[in-house]
């Protein structure tokens, strides 16, 4: 008996039937289902269905009937034309015979993920002209043929991931001029599919992670005006050209995580000028130099995870995006240095992640901290020391978020394992601090002392000389007779001595000056003096 004849049999019971018993009766709920003729929903569980129960309610809205054992879709899909989504992922599928699907004039979401479907053809899905979502995920499939989703024209997105695709023709796309979304990772791709991309006009995510593609073409991805999030991680890419993300002016999510560059491809990613988020974690750049991320001004988040060789984020890493609201580097083992400044410069920062990193110490000015809600410091080998104490104080005054209530030590050995929020500034060692404050303070005041001390004897020593200054400038009482007829008596050499110009600081008394006699000049009594 051929399938036609059977399925015509079939037709002819459930018509027979339907006019014999009523409405209620005809539906027939198989034991690990569960039907509502209400919402008119029919969901099966894991249980032993190998096919599609013909005997449900014809009028069911959604039929899902997951991790079973079909292996086909034979025609009793066809009593079920109401349908808006079916779902028979994680089941046997092998194959889908053409034109299946039909009478499945209402369907809107089919999802046959995870089954073993090893090949679909351009009558595969014939008649699913209302479908928005169709779901291949997990499957067997290897090409993509010309024409293959033409009937499809209402497709916003399609899942082709996790399948063994290495060839896709120039026009397997053709006809999904509506479509936003899709998914083509995890296959086994060696080159970007640029060529079959002048269908997409309209695509908005595009997953192409999970393949070999070890470099990407120039201008592979310009005819994708429209794309906000491109996904390439774990593509083997040890290489970004300039003009690799050419025409991408609306990209807003890139993920390059888990390739091979040994640099940040700063000039190559300067141009996404729109992008927002960003994750660049698991390659082999050791630094994170000044100046990075020029160029993407709009940058919000940023994700550098799982560098093995990530050594060092240089100051001003960040200087030129001072948008960012989220810096996530954890589980760097290498990362021992963030210097000063690093994350300096960033008014919005609100999040920061250093989880399983190798820092010891955090700077004080690392990054602002008005605006900051989150910071994770846990799984970092942090040396409890006075370098710390600003830390611990901003621990203890103020509550950013859950999350640091749980910064550990892990040295010194005494205070392994302690919260530093309940540390004292003497536990941290910075008992030493006030005694370098009195020393200081102490040198201070024996300056002070020894240059007032110096001032004093330089006055006393000088106190002729400030004197006659002063007589000379604000006295202008004329000399006496005698007092002209005694220094006519003095050679200008004794002049010099009885009015030295400069003051004697080597102890000896200023008497000196005048008992000194010199040849042919009468001694002055000191009695005359």
């Amino acid at each position: 008996m051929t399938t036609k004849m059977t399925a015509a049999i079939v037709i002819v019971m459930t018509i027979l039937a339907a006019l014999v018993l009523p409405t209620t009766q005809l539906a027939n709920c198989p034991n690990s289902c569960h039907c509502n003729d209400d919402t008119l929903i029919v969901e099966c569980g894991e249980g032993h269905l190998d096919v599609l129960p013909i005997a449900l309610n014809p009028s069911i809205n959604r039929l899902a009937i997951k991790n079973n054992k079909i292996k086909t879709i034979d025609s009793s899909i066809q009593f079920y034309a109401e349908l808006t989504l079916l779902d028979l992922s994680y089941n046997h599928l092998f194959n889908i015979p053409p034109r299946t699907f039909y009478y499945q004039k209402k369907l809107q979401e089919l999802h046959l993920n995870h089954n073993k479907i090893g090949s679909i053809s351009n009558k595969t899905f014939t008649g699913l002209t209302t479908l928005t979502v169709l779901n291949l995920r997990g499957n067997f499939l290897d090409e993509l043929s010309q024409g293959v989703f033409a009937s499809l024209s209402n497709l916003e997105e399609l899942n082709l991931g996790q399948n063994r695709i290495s060839r896709i023709d120039s026009n397997a796309f053709e006809g999904l001029t509506n479509l936003r979304i899709l998914y083509l990772d995890d296959n086994t791709l060696t080159a970007v599919p640029s060529q079959s991309f002048p269908f997409l006009s309209r695509l908005a995510e595009l997953y192409l992670g999970i393949n070999t593609f070890a470099s990407v073409g120039q201008g592979a991805f310009e005819n994708l005006k429209e794309l906000n999030l491109l996904d390439l991680r774990s593509s083997s890419l040890n290489n970004i050209s300039l003009d690799t993300f050419k025409g991408l002016n609306a990209v807003r999510v890139l993920d390059l995580s888990d390739n091979r560059l040994k640099r940040i491809p700063t000039v190559e990613l300067s141009q996404l000028t729109r992008l927002e988020s960003l994750v660049l974690g698991q390659n082999d750049f050791t630094i994170i130099p000044e100046g990075a991320f020029f160029g993407m001004t709009n940058l919000k988040r940023i994700d550098i995870s799982g560098s093995l060789k990530l050594t060092k984020v240089q100051a001003g890493a960040f200087a030129t995006n001072p948008n960012l609201e989220s810096i996530v580097l954890t589980a760097n083992k290498g990362l021992v240095e963030l210097q000063e400044g690093a994350l300096s410069g960033l008014p919005h920062l609100k999040k920061v992640i250093l989880r399983g990193n190798s820092l010891t110490t955090l700077a004080e000015g690392l990054f602002p901290w008005y605006n900051l809600e989150t910071l994770d410091l846990t799984e970092n080998p942090i040396i409890c020391d006075c370098r710390l104490a600003w830390l611990r104080n901003l621990l203890a005054s103020r509550n950013i978020s859950q999350t640091l209530e749980h910064v550990l030590c892990a040295a010194p050995e005494r205070l392994r394992e302690e919260p530093l929020k309940i540390l004292s500034l003497e536990l941290l060692g910075c008992s030493h601090l006030d005694s370098r404050r009195q020393a200081m303070v102490g040198v201070i005041l024996v300056g002070v002392a020894a240059l007032t001390t110096t001032l004093l004897l330089i006055s006393y020593k000088c106190r002729r000389q400030i004197r006659e200054m002063i007589k000379g400038r604000w006295s202008s009482t004329p000399l006496s007779q005698k007092e002209r007829e005694y220094q006519k008596t003095f050679t200008d050499e004794d002049y010099m001595y009885r009015h030295p110009h400069q003051c004697s600081f080597s102890g000896h008394p200023t008497l000196n000056h005048y008992t000194h006699h010199h040849p042919g000049v009468r001694s002055i009594p000191i009695t005359e003096l």
